[in-house]
């Protein structure tokens, strides 16, 4: 019987199918394994360089280091504004940490009181993982090395030495330089410069007032890296100071102000409240620009508490409103140049008198001069020399508001000046257009309001700088200065304030109103003459004087306010300019409620300021240091006190008979 031939078949079918599976498996396992070897040959060879990049920065990381912030210096390089070492505890969010039980062990080495702990553990919660939060600025550095030797033990806390700003003149240049303080939720934008990462830095700060502000992204710099190395949860082990990234400081600023100037200001005001603005007749520069009282801007800078910003901000004389650009006052007497020269320009003859009584009736009303019994008849150029208030009700009422309206934008009133910083308020110049469209329930310019317009009171109100800026034009005599108060920008100079056109005033006028002025401080009937003598030789000053009431007078027999509350007393306000014969400097001073008569607050003041700037104009200085000449021989040879001739002998005189005559 014949063995059955499937039995054949099948088994050479299952090898095939096996051969056929096992070649088909081999091919695909040495597909595998050669793109294994190509793909570990591609990481080897090619890409090695940026996995060892990878690889590095796992181990490494790089924290954003703030740039110094660029200096603020004056005219003459003096620091006004610069960085100093600060020691600051930072404490970033960990996975591990306890906020609250973190913030009482540091409790035992730096000062933390129960409410500013649970403030700093609520800023720690709502702080971004590993984002640090500043805890303590300005540690000693017996706290500093508290905390140092037991940061190990302390996770997430750390203490470094960064910069923090300083101002090395204290309030003396507040209003104008500003503060620095720390970044809050407002100042971050989602686009821009302010978007950076650099801005959520605790040792990151950002300008908030004057050139602080105005110039913050040029004082900011480059921010700048600190290579560290981490372990594998982010946390820092040590620091490569190799791979660090340099930071670029921010720019030098040089401001036309003078230290010496401006803190003699300040000196000089004492506790007064007002403001001291001084230019350079020449070129427009702002020498000073001092508002009083001030502030101390490093308090800023550290941080004040609640009670200490309430106080300074409900003190009757406002120490942070800057009254020499932001106060507005009526300019009183001082406004008077200004239409005296209106009405030279309106063709009034300044020769013809006007006659002053001591009070004018007009309108149903009479109108005092603030001399009582007046000063008789009266010229222009009397009337400046005596600020004589009839004299200008008169003359202001015959010009009309519009020619000194025009005479008071043209020196400098009205206006506000591209300084550089903010702040600054327009102020008000009436015309009859302008209470056409600001007093819309009585738009009409009535007789009255030119009356009292003529002494600078009614319908204008001036600053300090606009005070300045007049007094620096009429000195100047030709151009139409416009103040400068930044030099350069990291070492760019800025165009001078003296590059503008020419004032539209003929100048036979402007130096006639500058006689006026002069005979103010140098004539012995002059309303400010005592109070402006400079005790420099032949360097002498001119000036105008000015009371700028702020309550009415009406029923009162007497304008002394040394008995009343100091907010209703006048403002006291004085101009200036030395030497009147060779204008340099012009001055503007106001004592807020300063009492009755501008020479006796503003015009002392004034004079010892500007005696700080001519003592250090070299050639001021050279002229009041020229000796005097030499007095010369009366006509016969002979010296008036001079030591007798020596005795010649010869025979006695004959002498006249007694009663009698030779």
């Amino acid at each position: 019987m014949s063995e059955p031939s499937i039995f054949f078949t099948e088994v050479n079918e299952r090898q095939g199918v096996f051969h056929r599976r096992a070649f088909l498996m081999g091919g695909l396992a040495g597909m595998g394994l050669l793109a294994l070897t190509g793909r570990l040959a591609h990481l080897q060879l090619v890409e090695a360089q940026r996995y060892e990049k990878m690889s590095a920065s796992n181990q490494f990381n790089f924290r954003l280091v703030p740039p110094p912030r660029g200096l603020i210096v004056d005219r003459n390089g003096v620091v006004l504004a610069s960085n100093r070492p600060n020691f600051r505890l930072l404490v970033a969010k960990d996975g591990k940490m306890d906020p609250e039980a973190t913030l009482k062990t540091l409790a035992n080495f730096v000062p933390l009181d129960a409410a500013r702990q649970e403030r700093l553990t609520k800023d720690l919660i709502r702080a971004p993982k590993r984002s640090p939060v500043s805890v303590m600025e300005d540690m000693s550095w017996e706290q500093f090395s508290a905390i140092n030797v037991r940061a190990p033990e302390m996770p997430g806390v750390t203490a470094d030495m960064g910069e923090v700003r300083v101002y090395p003149h204290g309030g003396a240049f507040a209003h104008v330089i500003g503060y620095v303080a720390k970044v809050n939720k407002e100042d971050l934008q989602p686009t821009g410069p302010n978007s950076e990462a650099i801005m959520l830095h605790p040792g990151f700060r950002i300008g908030r007032q004057g050139v602080e502000k105005a110039f913050d992204l040029r004082l900011r710099g480059r921010p700048g890296a600190q290579k560290v190395e981490v372990d594998a949860n982010g946390r820092e082990v040590r620091q490569d100071s190799g791979g660090d990234i340099a930071a670029t400081p921010g720019s030098e600023i040089q401001l036309s102000l003078d230290a010496d100037i401006q803190t003699r200001a300040l000196e000089v005001m004492g506790d007064e409240s007002g403001a001291v603005v001084m230019l350079d007749c020449r070129t427009g520069d702002v020498l000073c620009m001092a508002s009083a009282p001030s502030f101390d801007a490093n308090r800023f800078v550290r941080g004040m508490t609640g009670g200490e910003y309430r106080a300074l901000a409900n003190y009757e004389r406002k120490p942070l409103l800057d009254k020499a650009m932001s106060g507005l006052y009526p300019p009183g007497s001082t406004f008077k140049p200004t239409v005296a020269l209106a009405a030279l320009e309106a063709g009034v003859d300044p020769e013809q008198r006007v006659n002053c009584s001591g009070g004018w009736y007009y309108g149903g009303r009479t109108w005092r001069c603030w001399k009582k019994g007046g000063h008789g008849s009266q010229n222009m150029h009397d009337a400046i020399k005596n600020s004589c208030d009839i004299y200008f009700y008169q003359t202001a009422l015959r010009v009309g508001p519009d020619p000194i309206a025009r005479a008071a934008h043209a020196l400098g009133f009205g206006q506000v000046f591209d300084l550089g910083i903010p702040g600054q308020k327009k102020g008000i110049v009436g015309s009859r257009d302008w209470k056409r469209k600001a007093v819309k329930r009585e738009p009409v310019w009535q007789p009255g309001d030119s009356v009292s317009y003529g002494i600078g009171q009614g319908y204008i109100n001036v600053n300090a700088l606009q005070l300045a800026v007049m007094t620096a034009r009429l000195a100047n005599g030709r151009k139409a200065l416009n103040p400068r108060l930044v030099r350069s920008i990291g070492g760019k100079e800025l165009p001078s304030g003296a590059a503008v056109p020419d004032l539209p005033f003929k100048q036979e006028h402007i130096d006639y109103v500058r006689g006026g002025m002069i005979a103010v401080a140098n004539d012995v009937t002059g309303t400010a003459y005592r109070q402006s003598q400079l005790g420099l030789g032949d360097v002498m000053m001119a000036g105008k004087t000015g009371t700028a009431q702020v309550r009415s007078y009406d029923n009162v027999s007497n304008r002394n306010s040394n008995s009343v509350q100091w907010k209703l007393k006048d403002h006291n306000l004085f101009v200036a300019f030395a030497p009147y014969d060779a204008p340099r400097y012009a001055i503007s001073v106001i004592v807020e409620h300063g009492g009755l008569g501008g020479a006796t607050a503003g015009a002392p003041r004034a004079r010892e300021v500007m005696r700080v700037a001519l003592l250090k104009d070299p050639e001021i200085r050279a002229r009041i240091e020229k000796p005097l000449p030499m007095p010369e021989l009366t006509p016969d040879g002979l010296a008036e006190g001079a030591a007798p001739e020596a005795p010649i002998a010869g025979a006695p005189p004959v002498l006249p008979p007694p009663g009698g005559h030779i």
